[in-house]
């Protein structure tokens, strides 16, 4: 399964956001949504997905990533589309992304991401295409 495309929409005064049709056909009747560990913005996994990271992170020894298990579960959520297809995304993680009102919803092959318009348009703006090109050619692509 890869996402693709980019989505802009608005949260609503309840913390809710509308997940692409696209997207929720992919993703099935719930799937869950964390804090990105390496960047500003919100992850969005399918149930099966999870439990893959889950299963990787779980085998290796608490002492080495208990760090990381807090940071990925403690303020994941299991979202579960209404019948407008809209999704609640708590204070906490909406605040870790620094998402206030406009968002964009992005495919990352994966993995889903939720961004915050802003964040997004500033990292689209400094994105290194010559650095993307060189790997993508480094992979053969």
């Amino acid at each position: 399964m890869t996402f693709v495309g980019e989505y802009e929409h608005t949260l609503d005064a309840k913390n809710r956001v509308f997940m692409p049709a696209r997207f929720r056909e992919q993703l099935g009747e719930s799937f869950f949504v964390t804090r990105k560990m390496n960047k500003n913005c919100l992850a969005v996994y399918t149930c099966e997905k999870m439990d893959q990271i889950a299963d990787l992170i779980n085998g290796f020894p608490d002492s080495e990533v208990s760090e990381i298990k807090e940071f990925l579960f403690s303020k994941s959520v299991q979202a579960t589309p209404d019948s407008n297809g809209r999704i609640v995304l708590p204070q906490q993680i909406l605040d870790y992304a620094s998402i206030e009102r406009d968002v964009v919803i992005i495919g990352a092959g994966d993995h889903i991401q939720i961004w915050s318009a802003s964040l997004w348009r500033e990292a689209e703006k400094v994105r290194d295409i010559d650095k993307i090109r060189r790997k993508l050619a480094s992979i053969g692509l």
